[in-house]
């Protein structure tokens, strides 16, 4: 696996500066952190923003990240999300080498340190349901009530606890508890669950387990085991970092490592809750997990989005230790000022009018040298085919202009980018008036796109050539859900996906480099937009998804906000 390009240090944070407090004072040595998914569905933009901390703080410091699933739920968990997960891990730059771990590596470890608590007095075997638990556990306002199971003999919890492994007992039968305190203000410390029954086959140990243990009680100990020194998680783990604590306290741990967490991203228009996009999945609302609006990371891949937008993103995002909602638009302009950079220029018309150069040869095909980034040029040019018939954009005609509307109108003078300029002569229209055919001459002393005599038009139009245009099916996405908020208000979630946000043309064209252009490379449609082709596309017939539309409302929303400050 190769080492990810070295990149800009980034700014600081409260947990770059404890992670740095520790090795400066000699806390810790080498700084080991790491990125724990579960494997019960995709990541998504919120878990970009966790792998970027977890493996940018180990590289900064020199130590190592480790990836390890925490595969504790087999009733959940598929190999086809451990696959996703890690393939997508590396699309985003990051190595973990040789530091790949699963928490059923430790199953056996974990078996037996439950059973030392057992022998301690610190954990019981209990025979209440999950709902009687619930209804013992008490409020936050009121403390908890002792299981009548709680002062059971450490030999008859040993013994249950052995039949629990031995799957003598039915799912949700008994459950192991820590002993802890059920009057604790948090309420995460009011004798927790530490193993369940599951009698389910797991990914990777098969039927040999019925008992696993919960997440609360695999995390840290699995931290332990690995060396981790920061363990860092987002804020709804803030409560359970007593538990945390309490279990490494009171077990023969090889390491203490210690947690510490941060704000979770959320994005408007956007949910990032595996359950959510799950239910979005089986219910057919989108097309799968790797659904172009969807916001997991097969998804943005999918689109187009380039990994260092992504990581661009979580850097200018930061780490803050309070959550907050970030407009989508911040993202997408990461996205956008990555791809002006790097995108090659192309040719598409997607709702095209037939243009015929009167003056121009028949049968005459030209050549023209197209730049592929006029904004770079280091990146070359391209031959794009020219000929007396042209498609151009139906959007880039007005029979009646109105005001501000420079381009091609009858008797108007436009540029053809990179070939001619062109004036409109005649329209044609069918039998219900719709226009289908312009009649325009050219100029040939413009070729290349510029006149002898300095005269500017005010526009230039993209092209094609009809004979070699490429069909092509081109899928425009907006914002999956409408509200910028989806759910805030207590309705329901899912009412507010946009029925409008795919839009499928069947009948767009694009030049003929376009043509098998390979799924993972992104280009701009001049003056349309950042598209890329789909994995449904087939030699010949290339399918695009429109990645981004070339207008940044988020960057001129800056702007204003700092011409407003000045003043």
């Amino acid at each position: 696996m190769s080492t990810p390009t070295p990149e800009p240090p980034e700014r600081g944070d409260f947990i770059r500066e404890i992670v740095a407090a520790d090795v400066r004072e000699g806390r810790v040595g080498e700084v080991v952190t790491r990125f724990p998914p579960e494997p019960n569905g995709y990541l998504h933009i919120g878990h970009a923003k966790s792998i970027c901390l977890n493996f940018g703080v180990a590289r900064e410091f020199g130590g190592r990240c480790h990836l390890r699933f925490d595969d504790t739920n087999p009733i959940k968990e598929e190999q086809e999300y451990i696959d996703a997960i890690e393939a997508d891990v590396r699309w985003l730059g990051f190595d973990w080498g040789e530091h790949l771990y699963f928490a059923s590596d430790y199953f056996e470890q974990l078996y037996e340190w439950a059973v030392h608590l057992i022998e301690a007095g610190k954990a019981y075997v209990d025979d209440l349901s999950a709902d009687e638990i619930r209804a013992h556990r008490g409020t936050f306002t009121e403390p908890g009530r002792e299981s009548p199971w709680r002062d059971r003999p450490v030999e008859e919890n040993l013994d249950l606890f052995a039949r629990m492994r031995a799957g003598e007992f039915p799912d949700g039968a008994r459950v192991l508890r820590a002993r802890i305190d059920m009057a604790a203000p948090n309420i995460n410390l009011r004798d927790p669950v530490l193993y369940r029954i599951l009698h389910a086959e797991h990914p990777r140990t098969g039927d040999a387990w019925c008992v696993y243990p919960t997440y609360d009680f695999a995390h840290g100990q699995s931290d332990a085991i690995e060396g981790i020194t920061h363990s860092l998680c987002t804020l709804e783990f803030e409560d359970h970092r007593p538990l945390y604590d309490w279990l490494i306290e009171n077990l023969p741990v090889p390491s203490r490592p210690r947690q510490y967490e941060f704000a979770r991203l959320n994005l408007t228009h956007t949910v990032v809750s595996k359950r959510v996009l799950m239910r979005l999945v089986d219910r057919g609302l989108v097309h799968g997990w790797d659904d172009p609006r969807m916001p997991t990371m097969s998804a943005l891949r999918r689109r187009g989005f380039p990994a260092e937008g992504i990581r661009d993103f979580a850097r200018l995002v930061g780490v803050a230790k309070a959550d907050n909602t970030v407009e989508v638009e911040m993202l997408e302009h990461c996205v956008r000022t990555v791809l002006n950079r790097t995108a090659p220029r192309r040719f598409g018309v997607l709702d095209p009018l037939r243009v015929v150069l009167t003056d121009y040869p028949e049968g005459k095909v030209e050549e023209m040298d197209v730049p592929n980034n006029p904004e770079d040029p280091q990146a070359g040019t391209r031959k794009v085919p020219f000929s007396r018939e042209l498609w151009i954009e139906r959007a880039d005609f007005m029979e009646e202009p109105v005001c501000k509307f420079f381009r091609l109108a009858p008797g108007r003078e436009v540029r053809l980018r990179s070939a001619y300029f062109i004036t409109c002569r005649e329209v044609v229209k069918d039998r219900e008036g719709r226009i289908v055919e312009l009649r325009c001459t050219h100029d040939p002393a413009t070729r290349g796109g510029d006149a002898p005599d300095g005269r500017r038009p005010k526009a230039t139009l993209h092209w094609l050539s009809a004979a070699h245009a490429v069909p092509a099916e081109v899928r425009l996405y907006g914002h999956l859900f409408a509200d910028p908020y989806p759910g805030a208000d207590g309705g329901d979630i899912f009412a507010s996906v946009d029925p409008e946000s795919e839009k499928v043309l069947s009948g767009a064209l694009v030049e003929p480099s376009l043509a098998e252009l390979p799924v993972g490379e992104t280009v701009q449609f001049e003056r349309l937009g950042y598209f890329c082709p789909d994995p449904d596309s087939v030699p010949g017939a290339p399918v695009f998804n429109r990645t981004l539309t070339l207008k940044d409302t988020w960057a001129k929303l800056q702007q204003r906000s700092r011409q407003a400050q000045g003043a």
